[in-house]
């Protein structure tokens, strides 16, 4: 029952493979230096692209891009299929129309329980300044504030 912000991380493999997930477990840890964090399953087909890499990108998507948070969670689908986006400064695809981007080092890791907590360094940051926050509370996305 808490309400969050959505997010898709994404990434850029060795191999030129990207990849990208729907998260809501972000947050700010630390401003001096900017550090922020996420977790992802363990179990994520994801995962070795997260944890092998060394740069990754968290779009937090605006209230008109709720297509792309049920696109990047889905399950056995080409999640980049009609996705317009362009490489960041460390080639991490950065999601076009994203209320904000945060571009990151990938610091530190921590194994806790079915997931791996990611602690990034931010190296630059974005935000379009008319966008609206797509939000999460109990299963369902707002597109609109509540209050």
């Amino acid at each position: 029952m808490f309400a969050t912000g959505v997010t898709v991380v994404t990434a850029c493999g060795a191999d030129g493979l990207r990849v990208g997930l729907t998260a809501n477990s972000f947050n700010s840890v630390s401003m001096d230096p900017p550090l922020v964090l996420w977790s992802l399953a363990r179990v994520s087909n994801s995962m070795p692209v997260f944890e092998k890499g060394a740069h990754y990108a968290i779009n937090v998507l605006a209230a008109d891009q709720m297509a792309l948070a049920e696109q990047f969670a889905a399950r056995g689908v080409d999640r980049w299929a009609g996705v317009e986006y362009h490489s960041g400064i460390s080639g991490a695809p950065l999601l076009a129309g994203a209320a904000a981007t945060f571009e990151c080092f990938n610091r530190s890791r921590y194994e806790e329980g079915d997931h791996v907590i990611f602690v990034g360094e931010v190296e630059r940051c974005s935000h379009r300044e008319d966008a609206s926050p797509l939000l999460y509370h109990g299963g369902r996305f707002y597109t609109e504030h509540p209050l």
